[in-house]
This record gives C-alpha cells, structure tokens and sequence, in this order.
C-alpha cells in the first residue's frame, strides 16, 4: 500500500475501466464502505452519514464506472495517526486524514461483477474535532468535508500544485453543497 499523491490517477481510472453497453448495467453503483472505529471519539458520526458522503463522491467523479466500490475508513488515534504518516509520509505528527488508494492499472482485468476496492481513508478523531473546534465549525460539517477530501484522493485528485488544489476544492465545495455545507475553503467574517 502506499501514500496516494499521483494526480493523474483518476483520469487513468476513467480510461482503463471496463465500459459495458450502457443497457446492460442499467443498476447505479452502489458503494460498499467499512468502517473501523479504532478510537474512543465522542464524534464520530454514524456510519449512515459517512456512507452517504461517501456515495455522494462517487456519484460526481464515478461516472461512468461500471462496477460497484469499495471502500474503507477507519478512525483512528493520534498515535496510531502518527505512525502511519511517519512512515507513509515521513512526517512525525498526526494530520486529520490519510488516503491509501488502491487504483491500479491491472484493475481493468476484473470481472465487471467483482466490485472495485477504491482504498482506504483513515481519519484521526482528535485532530477532526481540535480542527473544527479551532475554526468555528461543525464537527458534521468538518467530518463530511475530510470524508469527502479523502475520498477524491482515492480517485487521484490531488493538491501538489496551484491548479491541482484549485480542481480538487472545487470538487469539493461543489459535493458539500449537496449536503447544505458550506464552501470549507471560503474565509468567514
């Protein structure tokens, strides 16, 4: 597994995935998500909200996928956060959320029937909720948008550059909107 930071990923996605007769998988995707809570948080949000987040990235950048997906979340400490970004990002501090992403060129051989494992997004609770209590947000408000941010980076989309970042939080803000979140990025008075 290794730290997700190849932007072009999610063109390479689109372009190698198996595009059946639009007819003859007429069924929308359906994501599967697990979730591991592996740390005592007080507010992590129910695994119905994180599923829907989840789905509703899908649902913008996955169209014309033709297989169902999987994905994983799990929550963590700031310990164990800070293990997997030290040794996935050589940076020894915990961070609000990491994301493994599985895409693989070799992907595009499975049967259309087998669902597409996406990746793993692992998010540290603590950090989640010091961040949105430091900025005045909601912590449902906040935990949406790191699920959501997580989730573009298992399809490729990056930050690394100027115009990467711009993509990315406009995806972003455009995904919140859906749900009635706010733009994360625009400044407040």
């Amino acid at each position: 597994m290794s730290w997700c930071n190849a932007s072009s990923k999610h063109t390479m996605l689109m372009a190698t995935e198996k595009n059946p007769d639009p007819n003859s998988f007429a069924e929308p995707v359906q994501v599967q998500v697990d979730v591991q809570v592996a740390a005592d948080q007080s507010n992590v949000p129910p695994e119905s909200d994180i599923r829907n987040w989840l789905g509703q990235v899908v649902a913008e950048v996955g169209t014309g996928m033709a297989r169902n997906v999987e994905i994983s979340v799990r929550i963590v400490d700031e310990a164990e956060c800070r293990a997997l970004n030290k040794r996935f990002r050589k940076t020894n501090s915990a961070t609000n959320v990491l994301s493994f992403s599985l895409l693989d060129e070799s992907l595009k051989d499975l049967p259309l029937e087998a669902p597409l494992a996406l990746g793993d997004i692992v998010i540290c609770g603590p950090v989640v909720a010091r961040e949105a209590s430091e900025q005045g947000k909601k912590s449902s408000d906040h935990w949406a948008h790191l699920l959501v941010h997580g989730a573009l980076h298992l399809f490729g989309y990056d930050h690394g550059t100027d115009q990467e970042a711009q993509e990315m939080e406009t995806l972003e803000a455009r995904i919140l909107a859906h749900g009635g979140i706010e733009n994360p990025y625009e400044t407040r008075d």
